[in-house]
C-alpha cells in the first residue's frame, strides 16, 4: 500500500464543555481496517476524551512533541516528547490527557478496532455502546448509544413490548 503523509490528511475538531482537540485520522486514510491510528494536538488547557476505557479496543500513546498530563488508573504521569503509554481493555486501561504545557501538545494513539464495543466513563457514571464500527469509525455505523449506568434496566425490562409512562 502507498504511504499517507499527515500533510495530506485534513484535521477534524471536536469541541464540547468537556473537550478540545484536533485530529487526523491516519490508519482510515492508509486503509488500515483493523488497526487504527490517529494524530491528536491539543492546545495548551486542552483536553481529549474525558477520562474512560474500553471493553473491546486497547489503546497505546506515543507523544511526539510538547508536553502535558496523562490521567490513567494508577494516577497522574507528566508527558513529553517520546513517552509510550499503552492502556489495555477494562479499567485498568482508564485515561484521559490534557494539556497542561504552554504550547501544543502532538500525539499519536494507535488502537485495535475491534467491535462491538463499550466505553465507559467512570466519572460520569457513562456507557456509550457502539455496533458496525468501532471507536472513531463514527460514520456508517448500525447502531450507537449512549447512557449514564443508573438508566440500566434489566432484561426483561429492556425488552418488554409494555410502555413505560
Amino acid at each position: 500500500m502507498e504511504p499517507v503523509n499527515e500533510a495530506d490528511v485534513e484535521w477534524s475538531e471536536t469541541e464540547t464543555e468537556r473537550m478540545r482537540f484536533r485530529r487526523k485520522r491516519l490508519g482510515a486514510a492508509a486503509g488500515g481496517e483493523e488497526l487504527g491510528c490517529s494524530l491528536y494536538e491539543l492546545e495548551p488547557g486542552d483536553s481529549a476524551w474525558p477520562y474512560h476505557y474500553h471493553a473491546a479496543n486497547e489503546e497505546a500513546l506515543f507523544v511526539l512533541s510538547g508536553t502535558g498530563m496523562l490521567r490513567a488508573s494508577d494516577g497522574e504521569h507528566a508527558l513529553r516528547a517520546g513517552d509510550y503509554a499503552a492502556f489495555p481493555t477494562g479499567e485498568d486501561g482508564g485515561h484521559r490527557v490534557v494539556n497542561d504545557g504552554d504550547g501544543v501538545l502532538r500525539y499519536l494513539v494507535v488502537s485495535t478496532m475491534r467491535e462491538p464495543e463499550v466505553v465507559r466513563y467512570p466519572d460520569a457514571e457513562g456507557v456509550g455502546v457502539m455496533v458496525g464500527g468501532a471507536p472513531g469509525e463514527v460514520e456508517g455505523r448500525e447502531f450507537e448509544a449512549w447512557f449514564k449506568e443508573g438508566d440500566a434496566r434489566g432484561y426483561a425490562a429492556a425488552t418488554s413490548e409494555d410502555e413505560e409512562e
